[in-house]
């Protein structure tokens, strides 16, 4: 791992996100149904994405929410999407993307951080677990609601 910051997203970064490859079978886990509904309501000054650079190459997107208004309890204070290129994973980019935005969480006076995701062979849970997170319930829709107390 070389020198990776935290950025944030912007017209510089964005394209290099877009170009980002996967491993073979993660396109199917790309983004839960859950989150594709929530994010038709979610209020920019809520919203927090940054990228992950590795000297001067984008290497992972990191996004969350922390709304304490939101009406669902697991949209309040949520991971929405963590992407690292397929040729940087393993590597603890993803480790330290998480880090990044619990620190962000912690700073806006969140107590937990949640993510949701499709379980399934292939899928993220085990990243998540290994990072920290432990399943706590379900959606509506059988996905996963899994945690992080900070």
């Amino acid at each position: 791992m070389g020198d990776l910051r935290l950025v944030e997203l912007s017209a510089a970064t964005i394209v290099a996100v877009n170009n980002m490859s996967l491993k073979p079978g993660q396109e199917e886990y790309l983004s839960p149904v859950s989150y594709g509904i929530a994010a038709t309501v979610v209020n920019p000054q809520t919203t927090w994405q940054r990228v992950v650079v590795d000297g001067e190459e984008v290497v992972a997107f990191v996004s969350g929410n922390f709304d304490l208004d939101d009406p669902q309890e697991h949209f309040r204070s949520v991971l929405w999407r963590i992407n690292v290129d397929a040729d940087d994973q393993g590597r603890g980019v993803g480790r330290f993307a998480v880090a990044g935005l619990l620190e962000e969480a912690r700073n806006r006076g969140m107590d937990h951080v949640n993510v949701i995701y499709e379980a399934g062979e292939g899928g993220p849970q085990a990243f998540f677990e290994r990072v920290g997170f432990t399943p706590v319930g379900e959606t509506e829709y059988g996905e996963v609601i899994a945690e992080i107390r900070l």
